[in-house]
């Protein structure tokens, strides 16, 4: 016998051929997007880190030229500093926010199939990492040639397609990683801690030893995924890269998705 969850009548549901209503239907996938989408500029914590990365993506790129002149690519990867330390936090904002604003028993009554609004809750910080390494490029452009006219010196425009292809892939791992500890502890301050903290705690393992740097060059994300930036990832460096993907991403998503699937909401 299955049971079905109630949801508020709709005064604007229509019949369809088979005698049910648009009411009785499945909430589409598009409008989960939607809706999550929406999250990151009406809520005000994600208005707040967008608007933050978004400047910090212009000014490190417009400060880094001063200082190393018109190499559009080095003024690129500048911008992942700022990136690599708030994306990670706006994806464990998305994936907490249910429960820290205790809105989960709604957002769950409207769409039982939980694993649907976490897919759903995914894809909007994913594309704006992307959308913002795009902006990081777009805005070198013109920073360089600024750069260029003011120091009086010719633009190194060669660029390596391979290189900002893998720094824009490193930046989504980022943030996939942010989502994978949201989704794990559902809750926000444990997670940040734990994500601001590891680079450190992997710098200093890696300076015990050799046994310690062999595990930060297996098992650290930030040092595994190093070589995407560079274009010139091998196969062992693949193989270290999916060992630490496995750990901070896979296996956090994994078993945070169990949790959330069997929570219960109050």
């Amino acid at each position: 016998m299955t049971t079905r969850t109630h949801r508020p009548e709709d005064p604007h549901a229509t019949a369809t051929e088979d005698g049910t209503t648009t009411e009785d239907l499945p909430i589409p996938f598009r409008r989960l997007l939607r809706a999550e989408t929406r999250k990151l500029a009406d809520t005000r914590s994600g208005m707040v880190i967008a608007v933050l990365l978004v400047a910090l993506v212009v000014a490190s790129v417009a400060g880094r030229a001063t200082v190393v002149g018109p190499e559009p690519q080095r003024l690129i990867f500048t911008a992942g500093i700022a990136l690599g330390t708030l994306l990670p936090v706006l994806g464990i904002l998305t994936m907490t926010g249910e429960w820290t604003h205790r809105t989960a028993l709604t957002t769950f009554a409207l769409e039982p199939r939980r694993h649907r609004v976490i897919a759903a809750k995914c894809v909007p910080p994913l594309a704006a990492t992307v959308l913002l390494s795009l902006l990081a490029m777009l805005v070198a452009v013109p920073v360089t040639a600024v750069a260029a006219g003011v120091r009086n010196t010719p633009a190194v425009w060669d660029v390596d397609p391979a290189a900002l292809l893998g720094w824009t892939g490193a930046n989504v791992l980022v943030t996939a990683t942010g989502l994978a500890l949201g989704a794990l502890l559902l809750n926000a301050p444990s997670a940040i801690v734990i994500c601001l903290t590891a680079p450190m705690l992997w710098s200093a393992a890696a300076r015990l030893g050799p046994g310690g740097a062999a595990l930060a060059g297996w098992l650290d994300l930030g040092t595994t995924s190093a070589p995407l930036m560079t274009g010139d990832l091998t196969w062992s460096d693949g193989a270290r890269l999916a060992a630490s993907a496995t750990l901070w991403i896979v296996v956090p998503m994994t078993a945070g998705l169990i949790r959330v699937l069997r929570k219960e909401v109050i």
